[in-house]
C-alpha cells in the first residue's frame, strides 16, 4: 500500500509492508555537482504533484573497498548525481510524536552509503522510533581540503540533513525536540564534531557514537591528501581545477593515494578538519546526553583478513611503540594478560585502546551531562573476525540477516533483541538500561549467553593510554590533531 507525506519541499509517496512505512530517496538538498561541486551544500528545489519516494537515491561518488573488506563490507551503488538524499521507516500509524533516530554510515569517511542493506530502519520502526539515513559527500568531494572551497563539505551535509528533519519530520510522525544522532566509526567522528558546532546546536538532543571518538586535524595536516592526488592528477591543489577534471580520473586517483589506508596502521586518508568558525576548539556539548562504546577487537577487520597480524614480530611492534612513543612497559602488561597472544595481536589491541577504548572514556570523563559507555564483545567465528569493527551494527538495528558477510549465519538473536531494544530505549528515553557514567567506570557489555555491567574493565592498561594523551598535549607539537 502506498502512502503520502508533504514535505516543505512537496509531496512524497512512500510504501507500506508489516506496518511500517518507507520512504527512499528523499532529496535534503540540491545535487552537490555542476555549480553546487565543490560548495557548500543549497536547498533541495521544490517540486509539482507527487514524488517517488520508493527507491534508495543516488549514493556518493566512491571506489569499493579494496579486497578482502569487499567481501566483508559489500556496498551498494546507485549511480546519478542528486546523492544528498535521506531515508524514513516509520509506523503507519504513529498515534503522536515519536522519537527519531538519525542514523550517519561510517567508511573513513570516503565509502559507504545509507542504501546498505544493513542499515534497514524497520525493525526501529517497528519499536516506535522513526528510523532516518543519509547519505553525505565522500572523499575529495566532501572532506578534500583546498584553498577555494569551504572545509568539511561532508559535515555541512549533515547538518543540513538535520535541518531538513527539523523541518520535516513531523510530517512523518517524528519529534523534531526528540532527534538521537547515531553513527559508527566515520559517522561517529562525524558525530563527535557535530557535538563541538555551533551550526549543529539544537537540531539534535542525544547521541550515540559506536567505534569512533572525537578527531580533528590541522587544516594543513588534511590538505597533504589533495596535494598528492593533485600531483597524481598533474593539476593544481585548487577546487577549481578538481572541478575540471572527470569524476571518474578523481576516484582512479583518490584510491590510488589512499586506498590502501586503514583506521588501525594509518597513510593518507580523509578526515574533519579543525576550523575554529565551524569546529571550535574545546570540549562537545555539555548537554548532549551520549551513549559511546566500540568492539573489543576493533583491529581485527584491518589486521586479520589480510594476514597483517601474521606478518607483524617482535621487531616491528618494538618499531612501533618507539614511533608512538608508546613505553615499552605497555607491551609487557598486555602480553601478560593474553597468554600466547602473538605480536600483531598485541600491537592490534594496543592500537583498539589508543584510537577508541581511551578517548572514548577521557569523553566520557570530561562531560557533566549524563553518559553510557559500552563494549561488544560476541565473537564471530568468520575469518576469525572475532569481536571486530562494524560487527556490532546488525545487532543495533536487529538486521542479523545482512549482517551475515561479517557475523556468519546463526548469530544470536536474543543478543539483537537485547542490543537492540537499549539503543531504542535511549533514543526513547535517554536511558539504555544501565548506570550512567560515574566513578565507578559502569560499561555494559555486550555477549552472548551473558550480557552484563563491568565495572572499570581492564583499567590498569587505560591507564596506559590516559599518560599518553596527558603527554601528547604538552609535549612537542601538543594540541588539536
Amino acid at each position: 500500500m502506498d502512502i503520502i507525506a508533504t514535505t516543505r519541499q512537496g509531496r512524497v509517496r512512500g510504501r507500506v509492508r508489516e506496518s511500517v512505512a518507507a520512504f527512499l530517496g528523499i532529496p535534503y538538498a540540491a545535487a552537490p555537482f555542476g555549480p553546487h561541486w565543490f560548495r557548500a551544500p543549497a536547498p533541495a528545489e521544490p517540486w509539482e504533484g507527487v514524488r517517488d519516494a520508493l527507491e534508495y537515491g543516488p549514493t556518493a561518488p566512491q571506489r569499493p573497498y579494496r579486497p578482502p573488506l569487499d567481501e566483508l563490507i559489500p556496498e551498494v551503488t546507485v549511480p546519478g548525481d542528486a546523492c544528498l538524499n535521506l531515508n524514513i521507516w516509520t509506523p503507519e500509524s504513529t498515534g503522536g510524536a515519536l522519537p527519531v533516530m538519525v542514523w550517519i554510515h561510517g567508511g573513513s569517511l570516503r565509502n559507504g552509503s545509507s542504501a546498505m542493506p544493513l542499515y534497514d530502519g524497520r525493525a526501529f520502526a517497528r519499536d516506535g522510533v522513526v528510523l532516518v539515513s543519509v547519505n553525505y559527500r565522500l572523499g575529495v568531494e566532501g572532506f578534500g581540503v583546498f584553498p577555494d572551497a569551504p572545509d568539511n563539505r561532508g559535515l555541512l551535509d549533515q547538518i543540513a540533513a538535520l535541518a531538513w528533519v527539523r523541518d520535516n519530520i513531523a510530517a512523518f510522525g517524528g519529534d523534531p525536540g526528540r532527534v538521537t544522532l547515531c553513527g559508527e566509526s566515520a559517522g561517529a567522528v562525524s558525530i563527535s564534531a557535530l557535538l563541538a558546532a555551533p551550526r549543529a546546536a539544537g537540531l539534535f538532543h542525544r547521541a550515540i557514537l559506536q567505534s569512533g571518538a572525537p578527531h580533528t586535524v590541522a587544516r594543513g595536516r588534511g590538505a597533504r591528501t589533495v596535494r598528492a592526488m593533485a600531483k597524481a592528477l598533474r593539476v593544481p591543489a585548487t577546487a577549481e581545477a578538481f572541478a575540471a577534471v572527470d569524476r571518474e580520473r578523481l576516484l582512479d586517483a583518490q584510491a590510488e593515494v589512499v586506498g590502501g589506508a586503514d583506521p588501525i596502521s594509518g597513510g593518507p586518508g580523509f578526515a574533519v578538519v579543525a576550523d575554529d568558525d565551524m569546529i571550535p576548539a574545546g570540549p562537545p556539548s555539555p548537554t548532549v546526553d551520549l551513549l559511546l562504546g566500540c568492539n573489543r577487537e576493533e583491529y581485527r577487520l584491518w589486521f586479520v583478513p589480510n594476514g597483517t597480524v601474521d606478518r607483524i614480530n617482535r621487531l616491528t611492534l618494538r618499531l612501533a611503540l618507539l614511533r608512538f612513543r608508546i613505553p615499552a612497559g605497555a607491551a609487557r602488561l598486555y602480553r601478560a594478560s593474553r597468554p600466547g597472544a602473538r605480536p600483531g595481536e598485541i600491537l592490534g589491541e594496543m592500537a583498539t585502546d589508543l584510537l577508541l577504548r581511551g578517548p572514548l572514556n577521557r569523553l566520557a570523563d570530561s562531560r557533566p551531562a549524563r553518559t553510557f559507555l559500552y563494549e561488544f564483545a560476541w565473537r564471530s567465528p568468520v575469518r576469525d573476525l572475532g569481536a571486530c569493527h562494524a560487527l556490532e551494527i546488525g545487532f543495533v538495528f536487529d538486521n542479523l540477516r545482512h549482517g551475515e558477510s561479517l557475523s556468519g549465519p546463526g548469530a544470536p538473536q536474543p543478543l539483537a533483541d537485547t542490543m537492540h531494544r537499549a539503543w531504542t530505549a535511549f533514543a526513547a528515553t535517554g536511558d539504555p538500561g544501565w548506570p550512567g557514567w560515574d566513578a565507578r567506570r559502569p560499561v555494559m557489555v555486550f555477549d552472548h549467553p551473558c550480557t552484563g555491567l563491568t565495572l572499570a574493565p581492564r583499567q590498569e592498561e587505560l591507564s596506559i593510554w590516559l599518560k599518553h594523551a596527558r603527554s601528547a598535549r604538552t609535549g612537542p607539537g601538543g594540541g588539536r590533531d
